[in-house]
């Protein structure tokens, strides 16, 4: 039997979302796009999962879209391309993309859809969609608004790749390490994160998506708000007390 085009699991509250089409360089087909729809709605609406760390198998993270497979699509084919991006952007707990590997189009897609980025000292990031003679939706829609217009555009536009180093530059990826410690590194990270409360981070990542379209007054009011909001819980009561008791927390969640 085939093995699952994306795999999905959970381990002491971090998710585990892993691309697994490494014969195919994790391209991207209707198949692999549910899974990976379905793994991001439990992500976002399972009290277990605390922080996710998507990646993918073997020396890829993935080349974005399975052309062959574009070329044969019918309607109704599941979750688009568009959906993930937007369900990513509604998770409000952490996500890590592990890029272990050439990150290309759609798969730098779901690389700036997540929250924080460790990158291989192998990989390599690229937009070649219009040497295809396609059109990109994570371009437009997600590099352009990471790095200035004009950057996004020499990318948009040559479809050169560049490498972890010159990403590391243009603050694509908080850190670039080498091929070996790329998980290690994921997973440190997230283990430090699903320490931290899970509700101060709900709220911090909430107001710092949503205030991202507000005015800046609008913005503070809203950011205040959920730190309201986080004051009144156990948590906030839990942390209090275990500072002043000297002792790490026990977050409920509530």
């Amino acid at each position: 039997m085939a093995e699952k085009e994306a795999l999905y699991e959970i381990k002491d509250g971090i998710a585990y979302i892993t691309l697994n089409r490494p014969e195919k360089l994790n391209a991207i087909d209707p198949a692999m796009r549910q899974i990976l729809w379905d793994s991001f709605q439990d992500v976002k609406n399972n009290p277990e999962v605390r922080c996710a760390i998507v990646t993918g198998a073997g020396r890829a993270f993935s080349t974005g879209h399975d052309l062959v497979a574009m070329a044969s699509a019918t309607a109704n084919e599941g979750p688009t391309t568009g959906d993930l991006y937007v369900v990513q952007s509604q998770i409000f707990k952490p996500i890590i993309a592990a890029i272990n590997g050439i990150c290309l189009a759609q798969g730098c897609g779901i690389a700036l859809g997540s929250d924080i980025r460790i990158a291989s000292s192998a990989a390599q990031f690229g937009w070649p969609q219009a040497k295809r003679g396609i059109s990109s939706v994570s371009g437009p829609a997600l590099l352009s608004q990471v790095v200035p217009r004009n950057i996004a555009f020499e990318f948009l536009f040559t479809g050169d790749f560049v490498d972890a180093q010159k990403a590391l530059q243009l603050m694509l990826v908080n850190y670039v390490v080498e091929p070996d410690e790329v998980m290690p590194r994921a997973i440190e990270m997230a283990e430090k994160i699903t320490a931290n409360a899970p509700l101060s981070l709900a709220a911090i990542k909430e107001a710092s998506i949503k205030g991202s379209e507000m005015g800046l007054e609008e913005r503070v009011a809203y950011a205040q708000a959920k730190r309201d909001e986080v004051l009144q819980t156990e948590d906030a009561k839990e942390g209090v007390r275990a500072f002043a008791e000297k002792r790490a927390p026990v977050w409920q969640g509530r």
